[in-house]
């Protein structure tokens, strides 16, 4: 593969998933990633800090596409429904891109490193959510009570869509998620 080929971000992100899932996640290095690529490894590191950002270089986009969906939300919406509306928008980014999150969620439960940042990235999508509930008026603690119970949501409804194997659409495993939610009582 030429160095001059187009989409280097997509092919370093395809070959350290393929990387990952035959050598494992520790044995894999960034240099093997931008050989696989065919770009150099000073490519890659123009595009990813380390590799472990390669797992988690959407995790901007899936916040901002979050607050988006909250604020668009229709004003008559809960709390907890307009944060549910900006999951189901993050949902749907993945949507197409269910053999990549099976992969990925592989590749992130074999290392305790990867679960940890997971796990940050998870946080960092409930306080995005809180800050466009506080932006929508909703008071606190009813905020941060949303927007965690809403990442909690996706959590488990992402889980059952990339364990299942012949899985409805995200979206509808969000949907049976929140519906589990409320059922609680």
């Amino acid at each position: 593969m030429g160095r001059w080929e187009p989409d280097a971000q997509g092919r370093m992100i395809r070959a350290a998933m393929e990387l990952f899932a035959e050598r494992g996640f520790e044995q894999t290095t960034a240099g093997d990633i931008a050989e696989r690529a065919g770009v150099t490894e000073r490519t890659f590191f123009r595009h990813f800090a380390d590799k472990r950002e390669v797992l988690f270089d959407s995790s901007r986009t899936l916040e901002r596409t979050a607050v988006e969906a909250i604020l668009a939300a229709p004003a008559a919406h809960t709390p907890l429904d307009a944060a549910l509306a900006g999951m189901l928008a993050v949902g749907g980014l993945l949507d197409d891109r269910h053999e990549h999150s099976v992969r990925r969620s592989a590749i992130i439960a074999a290392n305790p490193g990867l679960q940890e940042r997971e796990l940050l990235k998870l946080a960092a999508l409930a306080d995005a959510t809180a800050g466009a509930l506080r932006t929508r008026g909703v008071a606190e603690p009813a905020a941060t009570l949303a927007a965690q119970s809403a990442v909690t949501v996706f959590q488990v409804g992402f889980a059952r869509w990339v364990s299942a194997e012949e899985p409805p659409g995200i979206g509808a495993c969000i949907t049976e998620a929140a519906a589990a939610l409320r059922a609680l009582k």
